[in-house]
């Protein structure tokens, strides 16, 4: 039986997380069916879920579902700033191809 590696959190996600939330939410990431590369990401602010791996630093949160943990195994979920806009963002290293959108991807 192997191991699932966790998702790795930045410290700029939970930063975000500090400025934006009003209400004791956590950062939501599910990988869904679907996009135009076969999965998609699903980021959102949620309550935590029975089951879920629960990231946590300084009081911030991001949860994982357990069917979606395997598809983010060893991924990094961050928050750029860019000139087109502010995003979270998920560097899967599963992933063996994306789409432009950055929310879709193949394995």
């Amino acid at each position: 039986m192997s191991l699932t590696l966790p998702p790795k959190v930045t410290d700029r996600t939970f930063a975000r997380l500090a400025e934006i939330s009003a209400a004791p939410q956590a950062l939501r990431v599910a990988v869904e069916g679907g996009g135009c590369s076969g999965f998609q990401y699903e980021i959102t602010l949620d309550s935590p879920d029975d089951g879920d791996l629960v990231l946590e630093k300084d009081g911030q949160k991001v949860v994982v579902d357990e069917v979606s943990l395997p598809f983010l195994e060893n991924a990094v979920i961050d928050f750029t700033e860019e000139l087109i806009g502010a995003r979270f963002t998920v560097e899967n290293p599963n992933a063996t191809s994306s789409c432009g959108c950055g929310t879709s991807f193949a394995m």
